[in-house]
């Protein structure tokens, strides 16, 4: 469903399957990946082409920090997000940075479901808001959220490389004691609630949280949803509805959507 459409439009008959071996496993795994191959041959009413096995080496310090050249300070209105390792001189004294070391956890803030999501919170935070962020990734919507004045932020995150990541970033931008980190689906505190909730995950997934997402948002909160194609636009707009939330704002970038919702009648 999120495949780019030039690598659709390009493809040839080929199929590759690309993985990563560490060097002392190497032997015995690439051994497993042989037989299982002609295992799947022999077993086959299809054609499974050559199942040619390639191998290359790649340096490990290369492999740690080459992916760090493709990631630049984003600018939005509100929140400047800049990876650490890059040496950043603020435009402005009002400027409010936002340093990010994401590791192995999903979020710098680059994807436009992120972008849309800052843009859209900054309209609706307050001093006085309490912001929940669910599917937190590397943390950076809650931390937008203090960054941009609120005083408390949720964040939550079923991954656990995801909540190390967001704690650490907390930590590195001097808000952990305005933020909590929890490993869980949602927030198990009913009590909590929320003027601006946030999520930005996919529309399947959105879907799935669709009856429980409401529990913690006030009755005059924000729900700001993102990470949403076309294709499953409708889908989430219907679950929410079916739960007594109704979209008041849309936004697009590129091929993907947020959607700003409130209760009914709020």
């Amino acid at each position: 469903d999120y495949i780019d459409e030039n690598l659709v439009n390009n493809l040839d008959d080929r199929v590759f399957v690309k993985g990563i071996i560490g060097e002392e496993e190497k032997t015995e795994v690439l051994q497993k990946i042989a037989e299982e191959i002609e295992n799947l041959k022999k077993n086959s009413p299809f054609n499974l082409g050559s199942g040619e096995i390639i191998v290359n080496s790649i340096d490990d310090e290369d492999w740690k920090n080459e992916w760090k050249k493709y990631y630049k300070p984003i600018v939005t209105k509100s929140v400047t997000v800049v990876p650490v390792w890059i040496k950043y001189n603020k435009i402005s004294d009002k400027e409010k940075i936002l340093w990010i070391n994401p590791g192995m956890a999903f979020g710098t803030g680059e994807h436009e479901t992120t972008s849309m999501c800052v843009e859209l919170m900054q309209e609706y935070v307050t001093p006085d808001s309490v912001c929940i962020d669910v599917g937190c990734g590397s943390g950076i919507l809650g931390i937008s959220a203090v960054k941009l004045g609120a005083k408390k932020a949720y964040l939550t995150d079923i991954d656990t490389i995801a909540v190390a990541s967001a704690k650490h970033n907390c930590e590195l931008n001097g808000v952990a004691d305005k933020t909590v980190v929890a490993h869980s689906n949602l927030l198990d505190d009913t009590e909590i609630q929320g003027d601006v909730m946030l999520a930005n995950i996919t529309g399947e997934i959105l879907c799935l949280l669709a009856p429980s997402i409401p529990k913690n948002l006030k009755k005059d909160g924000v729900l700001i949803l993102s990470g949403i194609i076309e294709s499953r636009l409708d889908m989430v707009q219907d679950a929410y509805r079916a739960v007594g939330m109704e979209v008041v704002r849309k936004r697009r970038k590129g091929e993907w959507f947020a959607l700003v919702l409130r209760h009914k009648g709020a």
